[in-house]
């Protein structure tokens, strides 16, 4: 069994302490878990709670809450964490209450939703808490009956005496338990123990979300509070001068109208970068708001360069032209190889800026006194939205409050705290509570984009169709896609990856799966180009390369455990029943590895009515331990569909540095026609630690759609989006 410290470093601590009414508090400064608003039914709640904030609490009746500091983003960690604590507590889940807790430094770390980290950042002390509190009550009724540890066991928390007919509740014994010494160290469970991790709990919020209860930002209502919209610049280049403010202030239902100005001295890396000067609006409703927002009459100051789409392709190709490498890595002599090279292949991909598109719109509550703040709101990052009002407002930390609502789409977008922060400014200025939303031409025109990419791949055979040389270079605007030490790297002797980096005013930001939701379409449409070329099978090709990786890598430096790579591949191949061929049905592949998962896609498409259509998708997955098997494919199969939308429709095109697709009339998202019949997931069984999964299943959809697009139609397709008149190769 494993054992685990109860104290990682001086900053760690834990707290007992009787709850009010009898029970058990038990805190723990570094968890970093999360969870959710659940109600027992076959348990009585407990007359009173002692609320304090980053504590797993037993009820007198045996009710166990646990707070939950992550965001929640749709990623169900406000279920899949609650699970790791219960089972390592062995609690039954149907005794456990879920409970989002505020921004919480002194309590918690990592506490942001972001890189597919929570669940790989919590695991440890998450099954730490729970092991904990089940040890403490062991000891509590072990001392109540003259007994040692080893001669009780406990099960949906229940303590029985393994020699005898005694048993008592988690809830009898909690208070009790409070005076017992906290262990240095705890037993783990084994993993074959588990009786909650790796079964398929349903999402805990479901029944809210399905019925329309107040859970979201959007849904956040206090009494008094007003409204605010907002309207900054219509290109990036540009600020705003003066505006019509007397004739904005005279229109119904608006009581203010002013600027406002939301820079900071020293910004943080989820600040703005691109609108500090706004124009604000504020009245008793959005629809008034909406109204006065299109009379608004601004002049406008050009303060920069005014780009277009067509200028930001040449500045890619001259980022790649320019030498101004950021990252790099060269194994062997590519140069002499690729002189050798009996066959020489060359491709160059790319992609537009993208935007979030979150469905819930952006919005945050905020309410300024002289001297503290209240935010609730979704947010990625609450502690960077506490740190910038902070430094904004001149209001020490301490003195605002951060609690967030449970996030109706973010992605990334949600990752920035402009909108917070705007909506404290405007709470300053009025000296009133506000909500701030932004209608979605204001999120699709402020920026924060996924951003542009360009790449160029080149590949090398010899005379017996083995891959000798290996080349990629890609920039971006601002930063580049490629990763040095990915895959091929390790597995070709000739090797050579080169990442630059552009300069643009068009502000960028985290997209779902960074840079990877680009490189792996690109590399890997181009392996299945290489493939063909070398007249090998697509998985086959990868799995030579990747036996190179594994018996006789080239360099020390590799980020991907070529095993667990091939692993999928292997997987994905009999699950898919790759070879089998069927009638008027067209196969892709693509595997990648990015945020320390797995993933290997097979994409089915046939042709109806004269039109490429999805018929299945199946995937093999390798995240480690999988905590709750229903949500983790619901997280692979969302990543598909959502790959699979932005390659085929979405693209940001600009003039004079004005996005030109400003709603969903001109920016096409996927639509439940084009979305697969079909998406299987299967996991790789294993007792590793889990890893990423919320982005994940995405990066390989892309390259797996663009590669069964070609043997459905016959051509290649290198720039992004595929559905719009692109240059093909035949």
């Amino acid at each position: 069994m494993t054992r685990i410290k109860t104290q990682y470093n001086r900053r760690s601590f834990l707290k007992v302490s009787a709850a009010a009414g009898g029970g058990m508090l038990i805190g723990f400064s570094w968890l970093t878990g999360c969870i959710t608003d659940s109600k027992a039914e076959a348990v009585e709640v407990p007359k009173e709670w002692f609320d304090i904030n980053g504590y797993i609490k037993i009820g007198d009746t045996g009710l166990v809450t646990i707070y939950s500091p992550n965001p929640e983003i749709g990623q169900n960690v406000r279920t899949s964490m609650p699970m790791i604590v219960a089972d390592e507590l062995d609690v039954d889940w149907k005794d456990v209450v879920v409970e989002q807790a505020p921004l919480n430094t002194g309590f918690y770390q990592n506490q942001f939703a972001g890189g597919s980290l929570s669940i790989r950042l919590s695991w440890n002390a998450l099954r730490m808490a729970g092991a904990t509190g089940r040890r403490m009550l062991l000891e509590a009724a072990a001392k109540e009956w003259a007994l040692p540890v080893s001669d009780l066991t406990v099960s949906k928390g229940i303590i029985k005496e393994k020699n005898g007919e005694r048993t008592v509740s988690f809830g009898d014994i909690a208070s009790k338990a409070v005076g017992i010494e906290i262990p240095e160290e705890v037993e783990l469970k084994e993993i074959s123990d588990f009786k909650l991790i790796g079964t398929s709990i349903k999402n805990v919020d479901g029944k809210k979300i399905v019925t329309g209860e107040p859970l979201f930002g959007l849904d956040f209502y206090r009494e008094g509070m007003k409204h605010a919209m907002i309207v900054h610049p219509p290109a990036f280049g540009m600020k705003v001068k003066d505006f019509n403010v007397d004739e904005i202030k005279r229109m119904p239902g608006v009581s203010d109208a002013f600027i406002i100005d939301v820079t900071l001295n020293e910004p943080g890396m989820f600040d703005e970068k691109g609108f500090f000067q706004l124009i604000a609006i504020v009245g008793d409703s959005t629809w008034q708001l909406m109204k006065a927002k299109k009379a608004i009459r601004a002049n406008w100051e050009t303060v920069g360069e005014l780009e277009s789409s067509e200028s930001h392709i040449a500045t890619l190709e001259k980022a790649l032209a320019s030498g101004n490498v950021t990252e790099s890595r060269k194994d062997g002599n590519p140069e002499a190889a690729f002189k050798k090279a009996v066959k020489v292949i060359e491709r160059t991909y790319s992609a537009p800026f993208i935007a979030h598109n979150t469905m819930e719109p952006m919005n945050f509550f905020a309410n300024v006194t002289e001297n503290a703040v209240e935010l609730v709101g979704p947010t990625q990052t609450p502690d960077a939205l506490e740190k910038s009002v902070s430094k904004l407002l001149n209001i020490p930390p301490e003195n605002i409050t951060v609690n967030m609502t449970r996030i109706g789409g973010g992605f990334g977008r949600r990752l920035y705290v402009h909108f917070g922060v705007e909506a404290a400014a405007i709470s300053k200025k009025i000296g009133k509570p506000v909500k701030l939303i932004y209608t979605r031409e204001d999120d699709m025109t402020q920026g924060t984009y996924r951003p542009t990419y360009l790449s160029k791949y080149k590949a090398g055979l010899d005379a017996n169709n083995n891959l000798i040389a290996f080349s990629v270079k890609g920039a971006g605007l601002p930063d580049g896609p490629v990763f040095p030490n990915r895959f091929p790297a390790g597995a070709v002797t000739n090797y050579s990856a080169e990442k630059l980096s552009g300069i643009t005013n068009v502000t960028t930001g985290a997209w779902r799966a960074p840079r990877s939701n680009f490189t792996a379409g690109a590399e890997q449409s181009f392996l299945d180009e290489v493939a063909e070329l070398a007249g090998k099978d697509p998985i086959d090709f990868r799995l030579e390369l990747f036996e190179r990786a594994i018996n006789n890598p080239v360099g020390d430096e590799y980020e991907y455990d070529a095993e667990r790579y091939a692993g999928v591949l292997k997987l994905v191949k009999e699950k898919s029943k790759w070879g089998e061929t069927k009638q008027g049905v067209h196969r892709g592949v693509a595997a990648y590895f990015c945020h320390s998962t797995y993933v290997a896609e097979v994409f089915d498409m046939i042709m109806v009515d004269g039109q490429p259509k999805i018929k299945k998708v199946c995937c093999a997955v390798d995240c480690g331990i999988v905590v709750n098997p229903d949500a983790a494919k619901n997280m692979i199969q969302g990543g598909v569909i959502d790959g699979i939308g932005h390659a085929m429709y979405s693209q940001l095109t600009f003039k004079n540095g004005a996005p030109n697709e400003m709603n969903f009339d001109k920016y096409q998202l996927i639509r439940h026609s084009h979305a697969p019949e079909e998406i299987d997931v299967f996991f790789v069984k294993n007792e590793i630690a889990p890893t990423g999964l919320g982005e994940p299943g995405l990066p390989p959809a892309i390259g797996a759609l663009a590669n069964a697009m070609y043997q459905l139609k016959g051509k290649r397709y290198y720039h992004q989006p595929f559905n719009v008149n692109q240059p093909v190769v035949g």
